[in-house]
């Protein structure tokens, strides 16, 4: 295999994996993060002691706070960043790139101050590159330990699609195909709203059926918002969609999983968040994903609910009573369409 150089923008615990099964992986792989000290015990000792402290980094990773160093010559870019740095750190890094060189975001949220996805940032902030995203059932610490996990590219770029597969794929990470990079990026940015939802449901002690009601039904809600914006909708009974909601809805190590149960143990969103210690991307969606309903009349009750719940102090117990007391309707408005 040659040699090639990957450059990953982003030092929190998904950048740091992915620049780690680059390096695992025999390649050239450069990360990029803004903390020199942080920056220096990775190419030192050898682990993130921020983000993933119990996961020994590949030695081969170098990480370095100058992002031309990082970007220069990278034939793929991978962009890690939290939603409120993507665009000024991708703007920032369009002066070092060629034409040549592939960009993929894997963020999962929307740029603040209005609905714009990552994929859409990137090429405006590009000059013509070919854009990907990278999404799917992706909870670092279970990469970080070699648990078999799968993810999604999409492009329109069948190269792109190929050489991220090549790049990234190994005995323990797979790399499956889509060219619905809406329909995927919108599944990595919407559960993490519905992770929320979850860990206040489990919280509460709410049973598996109330649980399994919750997940489908959010299932059908992103994928009725998703494809409003122009998705497929096959895309979410796939990794992207349906595999990373059951993941981030059901697992502690998600971020979001875990705002939503502090909340639901009596916590404020503000100290939640505080003590957190990472950026919850499902919060900053929230809003914007509100907003956009509403502007478009989306059927989204749950988004209604845990958005009353977290800026209008409503009872959870009272989001699950009104989508009890809801209209009935279809299960799958694609198979039987619901009637406004």
């Amino acid at each position: 295999m040659n040699k090639t150089h990957v450059a990953i923008l982003g030092g929190g615990s998904f950048g740091t994996t992915l620049a780690n099964i680059v390096a695992e992986n025999g390649h050239d792989a450069r990360l990029w993060l803004r903390d020199e000290a942080q920056a220096e015990a990775i190419n030192t000792q050898h682990v993130n002691q921020r983000y993933m402290p119990d996961y020994p980094l590949h030695q081969n990773l170098l990480a370095s706070t100058d992002l031309r160093t990082v970007v220069e010559g990278a034939e793929l870019i991978l962009v890690s960043l939290p939603s409120s740095a993507f665009v000024s750190v991708v703007t920032d890094m369009a002066q070092y790139l060629t034409p040549e060189q592939l960009l993929v975001s894997t963020t999962k949220g929307v740029v603040p101050g209005g609905f714009e996805l990552m994929s859409q940032a990137l090429v405006k902030a590009t000059s013509g590159q070919p854009v990907g995203v990278l999404s799917g059932p992706n909870l670092a610490k279970e990469i970080g330990k070699h648990m078999p996990t799968a993810t999604v590219i999409a492009s329109d770029n069948a190269e792109l699609r190929e050489r991220v597969q090549t790049l990234l794929a190994n005995k323990y990470f797979r790399v499956y195909a889509s060219n619905d990079m809406f329909g995927v990026e919108l599944g990595g940015a919407l559960k993490n709203i519905y992770a929320i939802i979850s860990g206040l449901a489990a919280a509460l002690g709410m049973g598996e059926n109330t649980r399994s009601m919750l997940i489908t039904r959010s299932l059908a809600e992103m994928s009725r918002f998703a494809v409003r914006m122009g998705a497929n909708p096959m895309t979410f009974i796939g990794l992207a969609g349906v595999g990373d909601l059951i993941a981030t809805c059901m697992s502690p190590l998600s971020r979001n999983y875990r705002v939503g149960y502090a909340l639901g143990k009596g916590g404020s969103l503000e100290q939640v968040v505080a003590e957190l210690g990472e950026v919850a991307e499902g919060v900053n969606t929230l809003k914007l994903v509100k907003q956009k309903a509403d502007e478009l009349e989306i059927y989204m009750p749950l988004v209604n609910g845990l958005y009353q719940v977290l800026f209008n102090n409503l009872a959870v117990v009272d989001v699950v009573e009104a989508l009890m007391k809801s209209d009935q309707s279809s299960d799958v408005e694609f198979i039987l369409p619901r009637v406004e």
